[in-house]
């Protein structure tokens, strides 16, 4: 009988043990909480507070996966908005206008997204959820792993056999240590830490903005010589807002309520976000993290790998998650893994090392757009930007002047952030040629809101 084992109920987690049921005939996930079954907060998932968004590429990764699950999720009460459409966003080169649509986002609270996915996968018979139960290390040797050693709730220790093992434990994991138990060396790794800290708060949207409103985001300014500060508020379900605002080091917001609408309106560089916030009813306390660095794992570039092991989702590479690809990746790098089991054939030799370097390709484009901000903030990398960072930084700083005025050019850039196609795209020589005349269009001087959405603003000042 073939089984899989997983290693951790994330949704990196569970999108993985769907695609496994294609080959194996048990798939077990070890889970060391205990899920919830309904759309409630998960233990040890404090990022659940804050803002999320699938991107289409992400959502279209999942449906393939999961059918059906996009249509659950708007019965639930998720949003789907156009891009670039329904979205208010002022970059640092000003504000973009709002084109047709071209690709889209999902928007929901955390906790329905994953239960609404976690209840259709857990459905299926093959899939053995084990909970209350550590991981201890892996079984095997560097040539190969067998199967996985944990611990349950009661303190008995037990093997599961596994003709595949993969870990989706998030930025907990522990993966590094496991091979290196099994005698293999350390991976290459990077850290682009901005000393981001992000603090969110629910709202109850106004009566006339509790339908059809639009995301709002004022982005930072990475290269401005001093902190980044950005903020978005995201329609949810229910008639919520959801708002993030975010510093970087000496620019953080604070955790304290009374400083929330403050930082919104006077700390970003525009006050529209703060402007809305005037008028709408605070449902909850000031959620805040500092645990926000990007850090990736090079396990692709290994010399040696063992055969019947894969790490993906944020144990592979975890972002800056003011970005939102995370979820998106975590998706895509599931039906990669699909994808190569079905091309070469399950317990092949080799399949492990060629999983790995597959399920590394959703994350570059993700790794590059969040990097490529990042490491331009003072603190974030030991040696601050490489030449690269620089020259592809002035590169994309010139496309997003251009696609301040220019809708082919916006397109070309939602293509990428909604992780439908590679940032190759930004390198055609129409592009080039775009980035070189630069915006068609005046800039705007005010965010793009129509005069419906203006009536659930409070003018400040």
């Amino acid at each position: 009988m073939r089984s899989a084992v997983v290693l951790g109920g994330s949704m990196a987690g569970m999108l993985a043990a769907r695609a496994l049921t294609e080959f194996a005939d048990v798939v077990t996930v070890v889970e060391r909480d205990v899920l919830p079954e309904g759309p409630e907060p998960r233990k040890n998932l404090p990022q659940a507070q804050h803002v999320h968004l699938l991107w289409s590429g992400g959502a279209s990764a999942m449906e393939e996966l999961v059918p059906g699950v996009t249509g659950l999720l708007r019965d639930a009460g998720a949003n789907r908005l156009p891009l670039t459409t329904d979205m208010v966003a002022l970059s640092p080169q000003g504000w973009y206008r709002r084109w047709s649509e071209s690709h889209y986002m999902v928007l929901s609270s955390r906790d329905l997204l994953d239960a609404t996915l976690r209840a259709r996968i857990l459905d299926d018979e093959r899939i053995k959820l084990v909970e209350r139960t550590e991981v201890l290390g892996l079984q095997g040797t560097v040539e190969a792993v067998v199967g996985v050693r944990v611990r349950g709730h009661d303190g008995a220790e037990r093997t599961l056999p596994a003709g595949l093992v993969v870990d989706a434990t998030g930025r907990a994991s522990r993966a590094s240590e496991w091979l290196a138990a099994l005698g293999l060396p350390a991976p290459q790794q990077r850290q682009v830490n901005s000393g981001l800290a992000y603090a969110s708060r629910l709202y109850r949207a106004p009566d006339t903005a509790r339908h059809g409103f639009p995301v709002l985001n004022v982005q930072a300014a990475p290269r401005g010589g001093g902190p980044g500060r950005a903020g978005i508020l995201m329609p949810i379900e229910e008639g919520r807002w959801q708002v993030t605002l975010t510093g970087t080091r000496g620019g953080e917001p604070t955790p304290h309520e009374s400083d929330f609408e403050r930082f919104a309106t006077e700390e970003l560089r525009h006050p529209v976000i703060g402007e809305f916030l005037a008028g709408a009813e605070p449902l909850s306390g000031v959620a805040f993290t500092r645990s926000t660095s990007n850090r990736r794992y090079y396990y692709e570039r290994s010399r040696s790998w063992p055969d019947g092991f894969t790490v993906i989702g944020d144990a592979l590479a975890a972002y800056n998650p003011i970005y939102g690809h995370g979820m998106s990746v975590a998706a895509q790098s599931a039906v990669a893994l699909r994808d190569t089991i079905r091309g070469r054939g399950w317990g092949t030799p080799g399949l492990a090392r060629a999983l790995q370097k597959t399920v590394a390709r959703p994350v570059n484009a993700a790794w590059d757009l969040a990097t490529g901000q990042d490491v331009f903030y003072p603190g974030a990398t030991e040696s601050g930007p490489t030449l690269r960072d620089r020259i592809l930084a002035a590169y994309v700083n010139r496309l997003l002047l251009t696609a301040t005025g220019n809708g082919r050019i916006a397109r070309r850039f939602t293509d990428v952030s909604s992780l439908e196609r590679g940032a190759h795209v930004l390198l055609a020589p129409s592009v080039l040629l775009a980035a070189v005349v630069g915006p068609l269009k005046p800039q705007l001087t005010e965010p793009p809101l129509t005069a419906e959405e203006r009536k659930a603003a409070v003018p400040l000042g």
